[in-house]
């Protein structure tokens, strides 16, 4: 992209509605990112989501949009023309060859993993639980909502995952719709909608488009935020749609905050390495766990 502050090359695995919050901060602040994606990504807040690009190949998150590029020679052409690049390349293979200096693990998985390590960049940043810096990254940011959130640890790890969503109103498991029974999803309401409690608004279907086999109903009044993409195969017990009691309409298009506070993070630790660079952990100044 042109007018760039920094020549830094920065990849992102994954490109949820929390990636993307990276990725937009990252770009509006002059660095050249790439994001890397599964072929059917089981991403629900997808107006707000890169990962979208991978069913529709190209999609606009506030004023950013993302295509799919082919490979990695399709990257650069991309960046010129102040696009954000979506490679679908699940194992890094397009990503390496682009020699990205800083490689966030974006995912969200919130287990362990023994597929991402200190070498896969000069620097690599991880999000949420599953990470320890030193170990397998070297700075882990804080994703748990509350006094942490976007923090940045250069020893230790993030929160443990809690299983609960965080509160938003007064509300949190309520807020998350899963899958009552394995089967292909099917909405019966798009992002932005109001519903109420109760309101039957998905369904499960048997394969090729066979009897409806669950029904999914609202869980309480408000916006639906968030739903899987349509047709996609799910398991029992996975999030398929995200119910916002605010209800305001507007927020399912745009980034949230928990997504900024995630970014400032990630941009902080970015900056603080390069600042820093050569010395250790320990004189650096970002936070460790408290």
């Amino acid at each position: 992209m042109t007018n760039r502050l920094i020549s830094k090359t920065i990849a992102l695995r994954g490109a949820g509605d929390l990636a993307t919050g990276v990725a937009i901060r990252l770009v509006r602040s002059g660095f050249r990112v790439v994001l890397s994606e599964l072929p059917a990504p089981l991403c629900i807040r997808r107006t707000v989501a890169f990962a979208n690009a991978a069913f529709s190949g190209e999609t606009r998150v506030e004023d950013w949009s993302c295509r799919v590029a082919a490979n990695a020679e399709a990257v650069p052409q991309l960046w010129e023309n102040e696009i954000v690049p979506l490679l679908i390349d699940p194992e890094l293979n397009e990503i390496r060859r682009l020699r990205p200096d800083v490689l966030i693990d974006a995912r969200i998985m919130k287990t362990w993993r023994n597929d991402t390590s200190l070498n896969d960049a000069e620097l690599v940043i991880g999000l949420g639980p599953g990470f320890r810096a030193g170990e397998n990254v070297h700075a882990v940011v804080e994703t748990n909502r509350g006094h942490h959130s976007g923090r940045v640890f250069w020893e230790g790890e993030a929160e443990p995952d809690t299983g609960v969503p965080g509160l938003i109103r007064g509300e949190g498991a309520a807020r998350v719709l899963k899958a009552p029974c394995a089967g292909v999803f099917q909405p019966l309401v798009d992002i932005g909608t109001a519903v109420v409690r109760d309101q039957p608004i998905a369904e499960i279907h048997e394969a090729n488009g066979g009897a409806v086999v669950g029904t999914i109903c609202a869980s309480l009044d408000g916006i639906v935020r968030g739903v899987l993409y349509p047709g996609l195969t799910v398991k029992s017990g996975l999030k398929v749609m995200d119910i916002d009691p605010r209800g305001d309409p507007a927020h399912c298009f745009s980034v949230s905050d928990k997504a900024l506070s995630i970014a400032g993070g990630v941009l902080e630790a970015i900056l603080t390495f390069y600042a820093t660079k050569g010395s250790s952990r320990e004189n650096r100044s970002a936070a460790r766990r408290y």
